[in-house]
């Protein structure tokens, strides 16, 4: 197999689990070094523990824990993974939380944890990034913000979430002018219906589960590993003139409307 990454450094928010994780384990096959952020918690160290196993003891992997909803956590990320690799190549905003709730009835709390969580938590992580990016010599990277097929449309339990898998796709948009300058590129990947913990119990039911894959044209849920394909390519220098993209992964849910 040809390595894409090879003597890349990557970080990536929320990496033990679910699409993260997915696109941890293909930086690493393909050469990168690579620093994940996870929830300060037990069970994420556990986690942790997992992926360390599953990619080998060759593996340039380290952990870093950290709330991103917290804007201090994105500095410590990449100011750790500079520290132990060097520089910083790609930058992967991948954290984010999705609890379906009620519109009439949703808290204050929920919505609040929610946007700080998935949007601000990606502002301050990407910033941080890009000042790393900005500044070594040669200056450059690629930034990937994992948004969602619900930037683009909406969802009844979702009113919550959806504004802040759009804000990510803006965001990315935006950091590309401001940051092309420096030869960073930034760039979103969106999801569709992936079968990840976020989405476990929602999925539960046979029949939810049944009209979703009738609506997907490729006849199947996504799967984390989908996604990564796409972020190896986004990361790599094959995508060296993509910037201010948007790549839907979805199995082609998105133009199936008819």
């Amino acid at each position: 197999m040809v390595k894409l990454l090879e003597g890349k450094v990557a970080a990536i928010t929320g990496a033990v689990t679910g699409i993260g994780r997915a696109i941890a384990l293909d930086y690493l096959k393909h050469g990168a070094s690579v620093a994940v952020n996870h929830f300060p918690d037990d069970r994420s160290a556990s986690q942790f523990e997992d992926l360390q196993k599953e990619a080998g003891e060759g593996a340039n992997l380290i952990a870093v824990p950290g709330d991103v909803s917290k804007p201090e956590t994105g500095q410590e990320l990449v100011k750790k993974t500079v520290k132990k690799f060097g520089k910083l190549d790609i930058f992967v905003s991948n954290a984010g939380v999705c609890q379906f709730a009620d519109f009439l009835t949703m808290s204050h709390e929920l919505v609040n944890f929610t946007i700080t969580t998935n949007l601000n938590g990606a502002f301050f992580a990407v910033q941080a990034a890009a000042q790393q990016m900005a500044k070594q010599e040669p200056s450059g990277g690629s930034i990937i913000g994992i948004s969602s097929i619900s930037a683009l449309v909406g969802g009844a339990g979702q009113t919550h979430y959806t504004p802040t898998k759009a804000g990510i796709l803006s965001l990315m948009q935006s950091t590309a002018c401001a940051l092309g300058q420096y030869g960073i590129r930034c760039n979103a990947l969106l999801p569709g219906t992936i079968r990840t913990q976020l989405n476990d119990e929602d999925l539960a039911d046979p029949e939810k589960k049944k009209y979703m894959d009738g609506r997907i044209p490729l006849g199947r849920l996504g799967r984390p590993h989908d996604l990564a394909g796409p972020a190896v390519f986004l990361a790599s220098d094959l995508s060296e003139y993509v910037t201010g993209a948007q790549l839907l992964v979805d199995g082609g849910l998105f133009v199936n409307l008819q």
